[in-house]
């Protein structure tokens, strides 16, 4: 039986896309059938993986339509990788979901044997909780939350997991936090330093010890539509990516 992760922070900017691209590419790298989901207007997981902003069937008719999941994902390049493109379309969900009876659990009913038919399933969420990311923690099994290395990120985190208390209590009890990523990280600066050792004083048992750090080949790895795995493969974004999958796949 697979299971479902939602990448998800209010905060945008922090790196949810490109951990569930690079996350995804991993996992499939180690054989593992993956499927990444974008459910982002902004089309960035899709465009990182060399698709286009208009790509039918999309997330967007998952959520609105009668599309499954299943129907919509396809091969996304590299071996054992899949995915359901995001759409512009996506934009006008948070309008139109709430006028749908029972609008929160669209996802989850759409998800129908994905279970069966992958091992991972990854939810990049849109940066803010409305109700995509609502449809996306609804349907989740678990909960990957990717944090910045700076204060106002973790400022904003508190509130997220006030957040996700709330939805495990009204609409999906069995989601769990599977981690706390610290993202973007320069090891140079004191600042970065300083947030990680909070997080780790704070959350001593969910942050995970793989760190992302900045990187120049990260950043521009969307650009040729690879995962930077493929992208650069000896970087140390690659190498980050790698440690951070196999954290994940230990943790079951």
């Amino acid at each position: 039986m697979g299971v479902v992760y939602a990448i998800s922070n209010q905060k945008g900017g922090v790196g949810k896309t490109t951990t569930a691209v690079n996350v995804a590419a991993c996992l499939a790298a180690e054989g593992s059938q993956t499927l990444l989901v974008d459910l982002d207007p902004q089309c960035n997981a899709t465009v990182a993986l060399g698709g286009e902003r208009d790509m039918h069937p999309s997330s967007y008719d998952c959520l609105i339509g009668e599309v499954s999941v299943a129907e919509a994902a396809r091969p996304a390049g590299p071996d054992n990788l899949w995915l359901v493109p995001a759409n512009r379309d996506l934009a006008g969900a948070a309008v139109e979901l709430p006028r749908i009876d029972g609008s929160e659990t669209r996802l989850r009913e759409r998800l129908g044997p994905v279970r069966e038919r992958f091992a991972y399933t990854l939810l990049d969420c849109p940066p803010s909780l409305g109700p995509v990311s609502v449809n996306a923690l609804t349907a989740a099994d678990r909960v990957l939350v990717p944090v910045q290395a700076e204060y106002l990120a973790l400022e904003g985190l508190v509130q997220f997991l006030d957040t996700l208390a709330t939805i495990r209590r009204e609409l999906n009890p069995r989601l769990e936090v599977s981690g706390l990523l610290v993202t973007m990280h320069d090891e140079r600066t004191r600042l970065a330093q300083d947030v990680e050792r909070e997080l780790r004083q704070h959350f001593p048992e969910m942050v995970f010890e793989t760190v992302i750090p900045r990187s120049v080949r990260v950043a521009e790895a969307p650009s040729y539509g690879l995962p930077v795995t493929e992208h650069s493969p000896r970087s140390r974004g690659s190498e980050a990516y790698r440690a951070l999958a196999g954290e994940l796949a230990a943790r079951g």
